[in-house]
C-alpha cells in the first residue's frame, strides 16, 4: 500500500529525445549511468513520485511514460519533476475505461518511438504498464529487458471466475515477455506468482521503505522516547491512502467505545469512492480526527511523534492481496519510533510482531480496543525506543537496494 504525502513541484512534459533528470548527489551512485523508462499508471501518485526520485537520486538516468488518475488533483496530488510522456487519465473503480485507455496508450506508442529508444532497461509497474511497456519494447531495437515491478495484487487477478481466469492468461502472456520480477513482500511470489502463475524466473524483493532525500527530519534519538504523561490518552494514528472501509470502522468503533481513553487520528488522503460515509463517520465521533495530506517526507516525523500506535494492517483486499502485503506505514513508523498494530497471520502481522509493535488476533474492534486497554505508557514507551535504536536500513531503501532491483538484467553475470 502506498501513503499519501503531498510534496509538489513543476510539471513538465517532454517533447526531447534525451532523458532530462536532476539527481541529488549520492555518494553510492554509480559512475556508469543506467537508462532507464519507467512506465507509471499514476503521475500523481506519491509512490511513483518517490520511486522516480530515489531512481535519479541514485544515479539512474529516467524518463518516464504515465498515466494519471483521475481526480488526484483534487486530492492534494502534485505535479510530477521528470521528463515526462503523457499516455493518458484514467478514472477510478472504472475497470473498463481502464482498458479502454491502455488500449490508446498502446496506439499512441508509435509516435514516441524516438522518445522511447535508447534505454538500457524498462521498468513497469503494475499489470496496466506492463501491457503498454511490452508493446513499447517490441517496437524497439535493441529491445532492453523488462522488469515487472508489482506492489499490489488487483482482485481481479485472484478471483476464481472467467474473469480472473483471462487476467492471469493476459498476465502470463506478459510475463513471457518479461525478464525479472521486483516485488515489495515475498508472499506475493509464495502465494500468487509462484503457484498461480508459474513464475520461476529473477525475482527482487524491493520492500516498500523509505525514501528520504533532501529535507528530511532525522530520527529521535532512544533516550527521547519518553512515556506519556499520567493520565493521558493513548493515540492511535491511521495514516497515508485511507481507503480501507473496514479499517476505518475498527477505529471508529474502537473510538466510540473507549472513549476519553484513546484518539484516533488520520492522516493522508482519502479516497472517497473507496470511503463514502467518511465525513459522516468523522463527525460521529468526537475523538476521531482527520488531519489532512502531509508534506513527504517533512511531515513523517511530527506525525508519528504525537502518535502513541498506528493501525498498519490493511483489510481491503482480506485474504489476498491485504494478507500478504507489507506496507510502506510499518517502515514509516518503526524509522520514526512509533509501533505498529497488524493482525496475525498476515505477512504485515508476522512483521509487526518481529518487533515492530504488536499484533492482534483477527481483525476487530473487541481485539482493538482490548490491546489498547493493556499497554501502559512504559510499555509504548520501551517499543519506540527499540525501534529508535534499529539501524535505518531497517526501515530506509538504500541506492544498492534500488540498483540491484531494476538493474538485475543488465548486471554481470
Amino acid at each position: 500500500m502506498h501513503d499519501a504525502a503531498s510534496p509538489r513541484a513543476p510539471h513538465k512534459e517532454s517533447s526531447l529525445t534525451q532523458p532530462v533528470v536532476q539527481p541529488h548527489a549520492d555518494e553510492n551512485a554509480p559512475t556508469r549511468r543506467t537508462r532507464l523508462l519507467f512506465f507509471g499508471y499514476d503521475s500523481s501518485e506519491p509512490s511513483h513520485i518517490r520511486r522516480i526520485r530515489a531512481f535519479t537520486d541514485c544515479g539512474l538516468d529516467v524518463r518516464a511514460a504515465t498515466m494519471r488518475r483521475e481526480g488526484q488533483e483534487a486530492d492534494g496530488g502534485p505535479e510530477v519533476f521528470w521528463d515526462n510522456i503523457h499516455l493518458g487519465t484514467t478514472q477510478h473503480a472504472a475497470m473498463g475505461q481502464r482498458l479502454r485507455a491502455v488500449a490508446g496508450a498502446i496506439a499512441a506508442l508509435p509516435r514516441y518511438r524516438k522518445q522511447l529508444a535508447g534505454f538500457d532497461v524498462i521498468v513497469a509497474r503494475n499489470l496496466d504498464m506492463l501491457a503498454i511497456a511490452a508493446a513499447a519494447r517490441a517496437m524497439l531495437r535493441p529491445a532492453p529487458p523488462l522488469v515487472y515491478e508489482c506492489l499490489d495484487i488487483h482482485g481481479m487477478m485472484t478471483d476464481p471466475g472467467a474473469k480472473g481466469r483471462m487476467a492471469r492468461a493476459f498476465e502470463r502472456r506478459l510475463l513471457a515477455r518479461t525478464s525479472a520480477l521486483v516485488v515489495s513482500s515475498p508472499a506475493f511470489v509464495r502465494e500468487y506468482f509462484a503457484p498461480l502463475q508459474g513464475w520461476s524466473g529473477p525475482v527482487t524483493v524491493l520492500e516498500n521503505k523509505l525514501w528520504l532525500g533532501p529535507g528530511a527530519v532525522s530520527r529521535p534519538a532512544p533516550a527521547e522516547a519518553k512515556p506519556r504523561a499520567a493520565g493521558a490518552r493513548v493515540v492511535l494514528g491511521w495514516v497515508g491512502a485511507l481507503r480501507c472501509a473496514r479499517s476505518l470502522a475498527i477505529l471508529a468503533e474502537t473510538a466510540r467505545r473507549l472513549g476519553d481513553a484513546v484518539e484516533v487520528r488520520m492522516h493522508g488522503i482519502v479516497h472517497r469512492h473507496a470511503l463514502p460515509d467518511f465525513d459522516a463517520t468523522l463527525a460521529a465521533h468526537a475523538n476521531l480526527s482527520y488531519h489532512g495530506p502531509y508534506s513527504y517526507p517533512q511531515g513523517l516525523a511530527r506525525i508519528y511523534a504525537d502518535c502513541d500506535l498506528v493501525w498498519s494492517q490493511d483489510l481491503w483486499q482480506w485474504g489476498t492481496n491485504s494478507t500478504w502485503l507489507l506496507p510502506n506505514r510499518i517502515y514509516e513508523a518503526g524509522y520514526y519510533g512509533c509501533p505498529s498494530v497488524a493482525v496475525l497471520g498476515t505477512e504485515t502481522g508476522r512483521r509487526v510482531a518481529d518487533g515492530l509493535g504488536w499484533a492482534i488476533a483477527a481483525p476487530s474492534a473487541d481485539e482493538l480496543c482490548a490491546l489498547l486497554s493493556r499497554l501502559d505508557a512504559r510499555q509504548i514507551a520501551a517499543q519506540r525506543r527499540a525501534l529508535l535504536a534499529r539501524p535505518d536500513s531497517d526501515f530506509r531503501q538504500t541506492c544498492a537496494e534500488i540498483r540491484a532491483a531494476v538493474e538485475q538484467p543488465i548486471a554481470p553475470k
